[in-house]
């Protein structure tokens, strides 16, 4: 397709489209199939639209759902739906039918889409839901028609929480909301059509769609595929010396460090060397163990930039890309990004005293699709009500967990769990950990700890008692221990701690 026409296909269109043409010659995507020039990803997409539409003018803001593995068919479907006037409403390649079945009904999709390898399932539940089925193969095969004008402020994409604390709700944000939540990150990190990240992460999460792939494509640079996370290939691409970012969440440090660890010493020459090469290495999404921060900036030189964000608001504190970065904090507001502390009664906090975590600006999302209730409760004065606590020193902000999940009233004492986790790490027996608060009718809740041991170790309450008092404030040493084989993750690394709970019922 000439320049020109490519300017002319995408006049109109929602922000990141439009912006492709720029960069009609470069790569956009690599995956297990080849490389993908963003001429390419125009033209699929616009075709994909054209599927889409099936004859109608505009989408006009239909949901269409769809489970595409990390490939290059999955952005085109994703630019196919927004092209078309539709909301993206991604499915997350781990969950069962059920689950599928949920945030399709949920999100009154219209309109489902799956990858060949994929589509039974689904194409049942299309069935049962009276929803229209399409297969990536016939995005394919989709006509140039004449696109809708795209408004930036319509609906765009709707992320579902991970239900960690309730049944997951869908997360509304506009063609407009996501360009801000793209441009401040662009900035805040220097993104470049130069720039080649590879892509591991869950792409139905606000990690995976906005911070690595919309970034990505935002500044032209070239997003490299990986089907599902794998340490060897990701090593094998870091040592190449082609990336210059990486972002992902502390359960992928921990196994790369654990990949480089078994290695060779020539294979960890070459994977030191690789990293070199990188300009920054980001991590979120889950609370990092500053053992993790200290084992990677060990083995590769590079101090993760750690950062805070949720589905809700994009990402909204980072610690600076080329500033001084504190482990264990995650630094200030980014760009076009408003920031508060609060207690209790809404009041604002002074510096090292815990506050809730609220958020305003252009990055926040828009509504939860079909709850209007939950929607006015989640703000105040404009102001989302993030449901983090944390402290602010010297205008950095440090996570010390959720209101609801991480933080244990016990004794009249507020307790932050991520705290006391990071003291039991540092137990030789310990491989992982988890601490939650037990509903307790003379301490309101009692600390209780998970642990995970290293093979060959042993441990009970009184000998970690006795080891946690010389580190932690005695109404902070746990008074409950489980010893587990594993703790239960979702797809993004992040404990489910209500299943935890479960361990200390009566």
């Amino acid at each position: 397709m000439a320049q020109s026409n490519i300017h002319e296909a995408v006049n109109h269109t929602v922000p990141i489209v439009s912006r492709a043409a720029d960069f009609a010659d470069r790569i956009a995507i690599i995956d297990r199939a080849g490389s993908h020039s963003y001429a390419q990803l125009l033209d699929a997409s616009a075709r994909a639209a054209g599927c889409l539409l099936d004859g109608t003018p505009d989408l006009r803001e239909a949901r269409v759902a769809f489970l595409v593995p990390s490939v290059f068919d999955y952005v085109l479907t994703q630019w196919g739906i927004w092209r078309a006037g539709g909301v993206a409403v991604p499915l997350c390649q781990l969950h069962p039918p059920v689950e599928w079945e949920y945030t399709i009904t949920d999100s009154g999709a219209s309109i489902i889409v799956a990858d060949a390898s994929q589509a039974a399932p689904l194409r049942e539940i299309a069935k049962r839901l009276n929803a229209r089925f399409v297969t990536t193969d016939e995005l394919g095969k989709g006509s140039h028609v004449a696109l809708p004008a795209v408004d930036a402020s319509r609906r765009a994409m709707m992320l579902y929480t991970s239900g960690t604390t309730s049944k997951p709700k869908g997360v509304v944000t506009t063609h407009a909301t996501i360009a801000a939540q793209v441009q401040s990150l662009v900035d805040a990190w220097e993104w470049t059509s130069t720039d080649h990240i590879l892509h591991v992460l869950p792409l139905h999460h606000i990690h995976g769609v906005i911070n690595v792939l919309c970034c990505a494509m935002w500044a032209g640079a070239c997003c490299e595929m990986l089907p599902k996370f794998d340490a060897e290939a990701s090593w094998d691409a870091i040592a190449s010396g082609r990336l210059t970012l990486f972002m992902a969440v502390p359960t992928v440090y921990t196994r790369l460090t654990q990949s480089y660890e078994a290695a060779s010493d020539d294979r960890k020459r070459a994977l030191t060397a690789g990293c070199a090469k990188v300009r920054v290495m980001v991590c979120g999404s889950a609370a990092l163990p500053v053992t993790t921060l200290e084992q990677w900036r060990k083995i590769t030189g590079h101090t993760l930039l750690e950062r805070y964000g949720m589905t809700e608001i994009g990402m909204g504190l980072s610690n600076s890309l080329r500033g001084e970065r504190y482990p264990g904090c995650v630094g200030k507001p980014l760009p076009m990004v408003q920031a508060r502390l609060v207690d209790e009664q809404n009041n604002a906090v002074p510096d090292g005293s815990p506050g809730e975590i609220q958020i305003k600006g252009p990055t926040v999302f828009s509504e939860y699709w079909g709850r209007p209730d939950a929607t006015r409760e989640a703000f105040v004065d404009g102001w989302f009500r993030t449901g983090d606590v944390a402290v602010r020193e010297n205008g950095v902000y440090r996570i010390l967990g959720r209101s609801s999940i991480d933080i244990i009233k016990t004794g009249g004492y507020k307790v932050s769990a991520l705290e006391i986790e990071e003291v039991l790490r540092e137990h030789e027996s310990v491989q992982s950990c988890a601490v939650v608060g037990v509903p307790d009718a003379e301490w309101g809740e009692r600390v209780a700890a998970i642990v995970v041991l290293k093979p060959g170790c042993a441990m009970d309450l009184d000998s970690l008692r006795a080891w946690a008092k010389s580190r932690l404030a005695v109404y902070k040493v746990p008074t409950l221990l489980r010893v587990e084989l594993a703790l239960p993750l979702n797809a993004m690394g992040k404990v489910v701690k209500p299943e935890l709970k479960k361990l200390f019922e009566v």
